[in-house]
């Protein structure tokens, strides 16, 4: 039984979406195909009509990530308001899904070009967003302030969200205390 252009296209997005979330769950390699296209509702056999490879795969995951964050960021007004839905208890407890800088950002130096490629461009893509809010929050600054400060800003969210989820369950005063702190230091 042949599939159609369409029911292709929805099942190989289906496979990326189902990626996406499993890598950002469990990490690139915590996670293999077999459980991926059961996640996306598929079979294991269907996998390399969609993908040449599992890399091939996680290039692709990595970018999608990528896009439901940058929709968030391009649906917010300015920069304060971004940052505070950023650090909160609810992202920091979302392991399947969330910022995939913060999920995958270790992993990344280890794995094949074309994933290291990919999720650099989701990186620049962040930025570039995330430098419009600061634009929008602050058109006073010069083009060359407001790039470094939407470096920072990237900066400081990743870091402090891998803080934040790495003393949830030791010292859940410290992550309460860094998803409070931070806010404040980038937009000040």
């Amino acid at each position: 039984m042949k599939v159609t252009r369409e029911k292709a296209a929805a099942h190989r997005a289906a496979i990326v979406k189902a990626a996406a979330d499993l890598f950002r769950a469990r990490g690139l390699d915590g996670v293999g195909v077999a459980e991926i296209m059961q996640a996306a509702g598929l079979t294991h056999g269907g996998f390399y009509g969609h993908f040449k490879s599992k890399d091939a795969l996680a290039a692709e995951a990595c970018l999608a990530a990528f896009n439901e964050g940058l929709e968030r960021v391009a649906a917010d007004t300015n920069l304060a308001g971004y940052v505070a839905r950023y650090f909160t208890k609810a992202h920091r407890d979302r392991h399947d899904g969330g910022c995939p800088m913060v999920a995958l950002g270790s992993e990344i130096a280890h794995q094949e070009k074309d994933v290291q490629a990919k999720f650099a461009e989701g990186i620049a893509a962040y930025i570039a967003g995330i430098e419009d809010l600061v634009r929008r929050s602050d058109g006073e600054q010069d083009p060359a302030g407001q790039r470094a400060q939407a470096i920072t800003a990237v900066a400081t969210l990743v870091g402090g969200m891998i803080l934040a989820r790495a003393t949830a369950e030791a010292q859940p005063s410290l992550s309460a205390e860094i998803l409070d702190i931070l806010p404040r230091a980038i937009t000040h």
